[in-house]
């Protein structure tokens, strides 16, 4: 392997590929646009493109693509070669023009209604703040989305309007607290990836994880995740031949690929990366996906990123920790040593807290996937209920501003482990609550309720728009007064008695916190469709319209978006479930119980007095559940019938959800009964067993 140092970002347009390609006043032109946000000039543009087709050709790329990421739910491209017609040969060029601009085909992107499908033009434009990159001979351009109208097409677009909203409102609070040298805020963000890997024979056996990502058949195996054996065990040979493979190839990307591990469930896996900032992270989380998923082919396996691809074991989710940094190197969510007196940290404190509250239903709702409703609330993941963990500590010193009593900070003891030879060492001042979904960690918050599958864009243009809108109203409070010192205190004060009711340090996942949940007034999501009939309440309308992240027809068009793709992913999940218990399940039980039946016959063509019993039994357990079966495989059909029939998307989602999934339940229920009494050698689809235990 390549020495690590020289490999890392290797295949990335970087800061020091720049410095080394531009000249001095176009890097500084660039950096100013990235950092500053200034206009970029068309001449500037126009040595940028020249210097990085010469990089990227130089590095065996013949074509160009932007990059972007729609409302699909996955990442698009479109690749163009340099080559440009000339004396009758070909010379390899890129514009400035061609840097900026691409126009991919608008109508076969979801819009919402905002585009109809006859009208195709749409743009995507560069995005200077995340570096360009070659991979598999195409040099890949960051974009952003948008339609022939200027309407936001893509999920890349929110998270920059965000940022730069955050900056702007945190930046005036920081020269009201006389931090006068901050000129920018930026948020952080550090996905960990939770996957699993299969064998690609027995994926390829299964035609529920081709067109779903999810079993939706088969019956639980021997063992599961009981034991409590996998989860930081030893990496098999196999899955660190992969892991090995896949660092090379992120850290190629300049992905910072940090840690990796076995997870609970058996054949799970997780990845975490070192932080970056807020769009470069989600960059990276969409190529990390993408690039586990094809550096699993070649070793034979398949990536499953699917929230919950097998039933009753532990799904996967992706843990977002979200902080908040300044230019001069603050971090902004760091308590320090005496956070009762870090006014800073406390008002800071004070923004997130009231934002979660305010906006629990977004939070819930920028988390609501077909995938994450299997998962969410099933004691492996954070429940459907918004709210806070601020650990012991810091907890108790929210409670005495509340209450007007003196606090002294818990100083970190030592663990003192009783072994002589083992190091003594400073314990954290809290420990952490894997159950709830949005813990403070120490100087950041873990937001624990991501699918697997998400684009983490979603999640953190909502945090940022969220605290955002908080900071402004501080700012509005705070301006102008003559003690600045005591007007921060009493705004802290206030706002966390008033929204104390989202802060619970306890065990959210027990049944006690429902109830005390409901008595708080939290709200408890537990489905897409739930989520979603808040959506376009009027202060979520006028958080993202005041600040400028959509305007009202671009959000009800990504509300109708979200609602479609989720009637669309049921409905797949509903026709293969049909499908494969009409074209092999069926045939299968029956092909077997005929077996059985032969062997009634045969043994008591021996001897009445042979006893058949058990096999009797079997026919009859079986042939009864076959019929039930066949009856609700049938009703199925019908349930997606009258759903696909339905025009309003809000009225169809909840269908799905309702009629749908509850009679998929019931099917599978049976389906997974009989494949316990069916002979393996009948069965059509590998087993549980076949699929998490195969190496």
């Amino acid at each position: 392997m390549t020495k690590v140092p020289e490999l890392f970002g290797s295949m990335v347009f970087s800061d020091k590929a720049m410095q080394e390609r531009l000249p001095k006043s176009t890097y500084k032109a660039l950096k100013k646009t990235a950092q500053n946000g200034e206009p970029l000039d068309e001449g500037v543009a126009n040595v940028v493109a020249n210097a990085m087709k010469d990089w990227a050709v130089e590095l065996g790329a013949t074509h160009y693509t932007h990059w972007f990421q729609p409302m699909t739910g996955v990442t698009a491209e479109k690749h163009d070669s340099f080559i440009q017609p000339k004396n009758g040969g070909v010379i390899m060029e890129f514009s400035g023009k061609e840097l900026i601009k691409g126009e991919p085909d608008a109508s076969s992107f979801p819009s919402g209604g905002i585009r109809a499908t006859f009208e195709a033009r749409g743009y995507t434009t560069w995005d200077p703040t995340s570096p360009a990159f070659v991979r598999d001979g195409t040099l890949y351009i960051p974009t952003a989305f948008c339609s022939y109208t200027g309407e936001v097409l893509d999920k890349k677009t929110p998270l920059l309007r965000s940022m730069e909203r955050l900056s702007e409102e945190a930046v005036k609070i920081l020269h009201l607290l006389g931090k006068t040298d901050v000129t920018r805020v930026s948020t952080t963000v550090g996905p960990e990836q939770e996957y699993f890997l299969i064998d690609k024979d027995m994926y390829n056996k299964r035609v529920d994880l081709k067109m779903t990502g999810r079993t939706l058949f088969g019956a639980m195996a021997p063992k599961g995740q009981e034991l409590e054996d996998h989860y930081f065990g030893s990496i098999k040979t196999r899955v660190s031949a992969y892991m090995r493979d896949l660092d090379e190839e992120l850290w190629k990307l300049g992905i910072l690929a940090k840690t990796k591990h076995n997870e609970v469930a058996p054949s799970q896996h997780e990845l975490a990366p070192i932080f970056s900032t807020s769009n470069i992270a989600t960059d990276h989380n969409e190529l990390t996906m993408e690039i586990m998923q094809k550096v699993a082919e070649r070793h034979g396996l398949v990536c499953l990123l699917h929230e919950k691809p097998f039933k009753g074991v532990n799904g996967s989710g992706k843990h977002n920790n979200w902080s908040i940094s300044t230019n001069t190197g603050e971090n902004l969510l760091k308590p320090g040593k005496e956070p009762e007196n870090n006014t800073q940290f406390l008002l800071f404190l004070a923004a997130v807290v009231k934002a979660v509250d305010e906006y629990q239903d977004l939070l819930r709702i920028t988390v609501a996937s077909a995938g994450n409703d299997h998962r969410l609330g099933a004691n492996e993941a954070p429940p459907a209920i918004i709210s806070m963990y601020l650990g012991d500590d810091l907890d108790a010193l929210v409670r005495s501003i509340i209450n007007g009593e003196d606090y002294h900070s818990h100083k970190a003891s030592r663990m003192h482990t009783g072994v002589g030879v083992l190091a003594d060492f400073k314990k954290d001042n809290s420990d952490r609550n894997r159950t709830s979904p949005f813990a403070f960690t120490g100087n950041k918050f873990e937001f624990r309720a991501l699918g697997s599958s998400l684009n983490i864009g979603c999640p953190n243009y909502m945090l940022n728009t969220m605290v955002a809108e908080e900071l402004s109203q501080f700012y509005d409070k705070l301006n102008g007064s003559d003690d600045i010192e005591s007007a921060v205190r009493s705004l802290i004060r206030e706002v966390f008695t008033n929204h104390q009711r989202i802060i619970f340090n306890g065990d959210n996942y027990s049944a006690e916190w429902v109830e005390e949940a409901e008595r708080r007034g939290l709200l408890n999501l537990k489905t897409l469709p739930e989520a979603f009939d808040h959506f376009l309440d009027d202060k979520n309308i006028n958080l993202f319209t005041k600040n400028n992240i959509y305007s009202e027809s671009e959000l009800r068009a990504r509300c109708d978006i979200e609602l479609e793709m989720y009637s669309k992913q049921i409905n797949i999940e509903g026709m293969t479930m049909k499908q494969m218990a009409q074209k092999e399940i069926i045939p299968a039980v029956s092909e077997f119980v005929h077996e059985l039946s032969k062997t009634v016959i045969a043994k008591k063509q021996v001897s009445e007095a042979v006893p058949t019993k058990a096999e009797e039994g079997l026919i009859i357990s079986l042939s009864n559940e076959l019929e039930q079966f066949i009856a609700l495989t049938d009703e199925l059909g019908k349930q997606i019938d009258r759903a696909c029939a339905i025009d309003d998307t809000s009225e169809k989602a909840h269908y799905y959800q309702e009629s749908v999934i509850s009679k998929m339940n019931e099917i599978r229920e049976l389906g997974d009964s009989m494949e316990e009494k069916t002979s393996a050698k009948y069965w059509p689809y590998p087993s549980y067993t076949d699929l998490l235990f195969s190496f």
